[in-house]
């Protein structure tokens, strides 16, 4: 029984590790591998009581998986409108200050 469960701990590290190997990883990625790991050590505790840890921490690794990318998808998303918000703002910051110039030449000329 804890040769299945070092099993599938082995197949979420080599999961883990050749699935970041691309780069940065983003919210989703990370929400999907903390919630993949936290799933597997809670079914493998619940497996256990059960006699069954590796069938334990392997339902309990694609259910906190599932979960972990779907949180992580949701504040990916809320930063990636963060995100947009701001540039937006600082575009209407840089035609204010675009404004408040020419405003102060016109003044300048006696035109205003």
């Amino acid at each position: 029984m804890r040769n299945a469960a070092k099993r599938v701990a082995l197949v979420c590290l080599i999961g883990a590790v050749t699935g970041c190997a691309g780069g940065s990883i983003t919210k989703r990625e990370a929400g999907a591998g903390i919630g993949a790991l936290g799933g597997a050590a809670a079914g493998g505790a619940i497996g256990s009581a059960v006699g069954r840890p590796g069938v334990g921490a392997a339902v309990g690794g694609l259910l906190g998986l599932g979960a972990g990318a779907l949180i992580g998808d949701q504040i990916q998303g809320t930063d990636n409108r963060q995100i947009d918000q701001q540039r937006q703002i600082d575009s209407n910051q840089a035609e204010i200050e675009r404004q408040r110039r020419e405003l102060e030449r016109l003044r300048k000329q006696g035109e205003y």
